[in-house]
């Protein structure tokens, strides 16, 4: 295997492994979950990358057009694969709750818990299309060209589904307070 196709992935990898685990993390509410389908989906992704264009005995493979999106596309898979065998429903636990370490005092920590367990549990009630881009905007900082190319929908859907999402977020947030 030529050496460029390993420095190709590993760049690949080092572009997206932050932004895939976030992705996970925010889908799963659990590290050590989140370390495992993250690394399930590198190897998964190595596996595809490093065959690309090469022909099988019983298909070709076919050159990878946006390793970004596949990359996020395997990610989705793999948390359905993990969701279906443990035969769970996608429920976020307000325990592990995770918030950036600013060293608010204990009342302002505990408000700031607080808002931060209702927000997860409002968007783990919004449909998955919602959730995605939802965390790819405001947890991985994509601009609303990059959720469509993910997603394979236009810029304008992706506004009007990221408007819709938001609104339906701060409609939960409303009755939730």
């Amino acid at each position: 295997m030529p050496q460029s196709r390993k420095k190709i992935f590993s760049k690949i990898y080092d572009q997206y492994v932050d932004k895939i685990y976030r992705f996970v993390f925010f889908k799963v509410n659990s590290r050590e979950v989140a370390e495992d389908i993250t690394s399930k989906v590198f190897v998964r992704g190595w596996d595809r990358f490093k065959h690309q264009g090469q022909n099988s005995d019983t298909q070709p493979k076919s050159e990878i057009k946006n390793p970004g999106a596949y990359i996020y596309q395997i990610a989705r898979a793999e948390i359905a694969n993990y969701y279906r065998e443990k035969s769970k429903f996608k429920i976020i636990s307000a325990e592990s709750a995770v918030i950036a370490d600013p060293k608010p005092g204990l009342e302002e920590k505990s408000g700031l818990d607080s808002d931060i367990v209702a927000v997860r549990n409002c968007l783990a009630s919004l449909s998955t299309d919602y959730q995605d881009v939802l965390i790819w905007r405001y947890i991985n900082g994509y601009s609303t060209g990059k959720i469509a190319e993910l997603m394979g929908k236009s810029k304008g859907a992706v506004r009007v589904m990221l408007h819709r999402a938001l609104k339906e977020l701060r409609g939960m947030m409303k009755k939730e307070k």
